[in-house]
């Protein structure tokens, strides 16, 4: 008990602000993590849950005693969320390894986080979601975000309104990188531009740092899923050409 109160209690000083070596180590699996979801290997869901755990006990500033002793719901509640999605894109993931060759690419998504990517081994295919699909995100978007902003404020959280977007954005994003839509990109950069302000004002200013490296991050991700799928289209149009010659 000792050991654990004393890593729960540990801090980094900077410029005479204390900042929580959990939060700095939880942000960091969830760059790692964000890291392996581009390189689309399965490993980029138990380290995020990692993370997950850690930023649960810094967002809940009011139990956890923070320096910034306030709580945002939705970064603690989107905490919880994530593992409970993050268990379903570990699941949705790691079927790949025995769905066999259904495609020109090939999976095994038990290579390490860390492996480089083949360009013909890959834990998911990226898809544009469907006009059906995006109209859906749209709706949850709005409806969840007003559900969770009206809960949020209810329970005192600070910043109720753009803590609720990140919360809503944030179950958006996750569970399109498991379904592998290309979108879900798309949605972590308005996450961001929500998330940075907020965190600066509430204090938690590795955090701030971490979302301002996601958007630089996402966005790069976004162009490399565009160009797989681009690759990807070009190949079956290369390989139907060729069956077509043999005909």
């Amino acid at each position: 008990m000792n050991l654990l109160n004393s890593f729960l209690d540990a801090t980094l000083v900077i410029g005479g602000v204390p900042i929580l070596w959990r939060e700095i180590i939880g942000n960091a699996f969830g760059l790692a993590s964000a890291i392996g979801g581009m390189k689309r290997v399965v490993w980029a869901w138990p380290v995020g849950i990692a993370g997950n755990l850690l930023l649960f006990t810094v967002f809940l500033g009011g139990v956890f005693n923070t320096p910034q002793n306030l709580d945002l719901y939705g970064q603690a509640g989107r905490q919880v969320m994530f593992l409970i999605v993050s268990l379903y894109g570990w699941w949705s993931w790691s079927r790949a390894k025995s769905a066999g060759v259904k495609e020109p690419q090939q999976t095994d998504p038990s290579r390490s986080i860390v492996t480089e990517p083949h360009e013909d081994i890959a834990a998911v295919q990226p898809r544009w979601a469907t006009h059906k699909e995006r109209i859906g995100m749209v709706l949850f978007a709005i409806i969840a975000t007003i559900v969770f902003a009206w809960i949020f404020q209810s329970l005192g959280s600070w910043g109720p309104l753009a803590d609720a977007w990140i919360f809503t954005g944030s179950i958006l994003a996750t569970y399109g990188m498991a379904r592998g839509w290309t979108e879900f990109w798309l949605i972590w950069i308005a996450v961001d531009i929500v998330g940075v302000p907020l965190l600066l004002s509430a204090g938690y200013y590795p955090s701030a740092v971490l979302y301002i490296v996601y958007g630089f991050f996402v966005s790069w991700g976004f162009g490399v899923w565009v160009k797989i799928q681009r690759d990807e289209k070009k190949k079956w149009a290369d390989l139907l050409e060729s069956q077509t010659q043999k005909v």
